[in-house]
């Protein structure tokens, strides 16, 4: 993943149209929905959800950073997730049963901590972590906040850390507007056993690449790239092969009577 922000890609791409008019390919931020219905297999949902978050320190551009729960399983379903981030490895990133590493900077870390600063600061509710421990190296607590809120800044902003966000929803409706309601689309899950509820969800979400009933399942096959600000064009797949391809139409009169 990458941690670019769109205003980076910007710069990016006003850079390649000075230079003889490069073509670019961007893959940006995201702040990706996971949405989690009630009928969802629910240890599934709970050990998927927590790992689209914390997976690679956080530091992913697909993490599931804004998970959506229905309101019957909403407080076991956070109860389990803090469970879970709780029972997280944090430790040397050699050691193969390490679960969680340190953050790739002393900026990283930093900013992470701010964030979750100012998750605290506009109400949503800690429920673990949020600390860096007194350890050796840019470590950042497994992180879980609940009772976020769409206009927080740790549910519009890409963390780029190990920062779990719930938030509740009602109806698909509701859950749909939410989820496309940002300046990203790179990815989307939807957790249901009701195979109607999953392709609805999929197809009205705005974003490159959606999961149902996993998380971060990419493979070089599957075109992979982002809507809206998470960026341009596609990579893997054939259609990936695309962006390094020129077309030339090549027209030729043929003399002679019409056949």
């Amino acid at each position: 993943g990458s941690p670019l922000s769109p205003q980076v890609g910007k710069l990016i791409q006003e850079a390649a149209g000075k230079s003889n008019l490069k073509r670019v390919t961007l893959e940006l931020g995201g702040k990706s929905p996971n949405i989690i219905f009630a009928d969802a297999d629910f240890e599934l949902a709970v050990e998927q959800a927590h790992q689209g978050v914390f997976f690679n320190n956080g530091q992913c551009c697909t993490a599931g950073s804004r998970i959506f729960v229905e309101e019957p399983i909403y407080d076991e379903f956070v109860r389990r997730s803090v469970e879970r981030a709780r029972r997280r490895t944090l430790g040397n990133p050699f050691d193969p049963t390490t679960e969680q590493g340190p953050q790739v900077s002393v900026d990283q870390q930093r900013r992470v901590l701010e964030m979750i600063q100012s998750g605290i600061t506009e109400g949503a509710k800690l429920e673990c972590g949020g600390k860096a421990p007194p350890s050796k190296g840019f470590f950042v607590e497994p992180t879980v906040f609940s009772d976020v809120q769409d206009h927080m800044r740790i549910a519009k902003e890409e963390i780029f850390g190990p920062v779990q966000q719930i938030m509740k929803f009602k109806t698909i409706e509701e859950v749909i507007e939410r989820a496309n309601d940002t300046e990203y689309g790179l990815a989307a899950a939807v957790f249901t056993r009701d195979l109607n509820k999953a392709m609805t969800v999929s197809a009205a979400v705005q974003a490159g690449t959606v999961w149902i009933n996993c998380y971060n399942a990419l493979t070089c096959q599957c075109p992979f790239g982002g809507f809206k600000m998470s960026g341009n064009g596609r990579e893997l797949g054939e259609i990936g092969l695309k962006e390094y391809t020129e077309v030339k139409t090549i027209t030729m009169k043929m003399s002679g009577k019409n056949s």
